[in-house]
């Protein structure tokens, strides 16, 4: 099996490279101080630095869980499991549903894509619309598979969120089958103009949803969760216990007592969005003066754009942009046969504006 394309890039960049390729978050705006003094308020206490239970510690448990309640999606502390990472959620996943078959979005989650294989799971593509996957197809894979994957919110690589009325089609058709939605859901939370409402809210026995705090506070805590039935939950513990015993207490810890000032947080995620927003129209507005031939749709939330050029190999043109000193990542690595097209996954977040106008040049010097 082959490593991501992905991680194999960020390797191999230096400093003086623009990358618009990983979903790395900004730095500028990790809570450096807060966590500085979450961390010291918490290492009095010899049980951060004991083993802990296989779930997680209860009070974070109990956080996550308050946060789903308060948007309407009743949850409590059993139906949360602390996961090293979404990553370890999603892999954890995919071992108990090792060698179904399953169906996803494509394109789609890269990282997702290669714990399938890893797991011998079946990947059924349906393609995805501008407003979510194409319903009749996807009925009718759902038929087969009984599994899915779905990334309903801000999309990677797309950027495309499901409108309410495909959201409403798809929990339906996963009640109806009584087959398992697996929600992927790092994004959610990164929206410049409302929150959209889970799918897994309205099936809630019937699907696993899938959380993490690395896109909204600092990547290098680690931590994730699932949110699903406890008695679903109870079949994945197994699996959890024998790749790590449980997430990393210390990770755990500093996440509680930072979370602890609910508004402080609140606050937080809004300076995300904001400065989001900015980059993102600001990376659009560069592309529309440089590269016009690019077409794209806009992002209303999350960390990527998405778009193609046509008639163009954007795998091989990467080759050329490396050389140049800026990356991306070709569209063809989001499907599942990997055939070469026109399309691009450009992070924008990590990039400060100079960094966007001067990558964007240095790629339209390449075509």
């Amino acid at each position: 099996m082959k490593r991501s394309f992905i991680r194999e890039i960020l390797e191999s960049i230096d400093e003086h490279t623009i990358s618009f390729a990983g979903g790395l978050p900004s730095e500028k705006l990790f809570p450096v101080e807060d966590i500085k003094t979450a961390s010291m308020k918490i290492f009095d206490n010899p049980k951060v630095f004991q083993y802990g239970v296989s779930n997680g510690i209860a009070d974070l448990r109990e956080k996550i869980a308050l946060r789903y309640t308060k948007e309407g999606f009743p949850t409590n502390k059993d139906n949360i499991l602390i996961t090293t990472g979404s990553q370890q959620g999603m892999y954890i996943l995919a071992k108990y549903f090792e060698s179904k078959d399953i169906t996803i979005e494509e394109p789609s989650y890269l990282g997702a894509m290669n714990i399938f294989r890893l797991n011998h799971l079946n990947m059924k593509g349906v393609k995805l619309e501008n407003n979510g996957v194409d319903i009749e197809k996807f009925k009718e894979s759902f038929k087969e598979t009984k599994l899915a994957y779905l990334i309903p919110d801000f999309q990677n690589p797309s950027a495309r969120t499901y409108c309410d009325e495909k959201r409403e089609q798809i929990a339906r058709i996963i009640s109806e089958e009584n087959g398992i939605l697996i929600e992927d859901s790092p994004y959610s939370e990164l929206f410049f103009d409302k929150k959209n409402v889970s799918i897994s809210v309205k099936i809630p026995k019937n699907s696993f949803h899938l959380g993490s705090f690395s896109k909204t506070l600092v990547p290098s805590l680690r931590i994730g969760w699932i949110r699903a039935d406890e008695e679903l939950l109870k079949s994945l513990m197994i699996i959890k216990e024998s790749i790590d015993l449980h997430s990393c207490g210390i990770s755990q810890y500093i996440l509680n007592e930072y979370l602890k000032d609910e508004e402080k947080y609140e606050k937080h995620l809004q300076d995300i969005r904001d400065d989001y927003e900015k980059k993102a129209n600001f990376f659009c507005e560069q592309l529309d003066k440089y590269l016009p031939e690019f077409k794209y749709e806009k992002p209303k939330g999350g960390m990527f754009l998405y778009g193609s050029f046509e008639g163009i190999d954007s795998f091989a043109l990467v080759q050329k942009c490396i050389e140049k000193k800026v990356v991306y990542v070709p569209g063809n690595q989001f499907y599942i046969d990997k055939v070469p097209n026109g399309e691009i996954r450009f992070n924008y977040t990590h990039s400060t504006f100079e960094q966007i106008e001067k990558g964007i040049q240095l790629i339209k010097s390449c075509l």
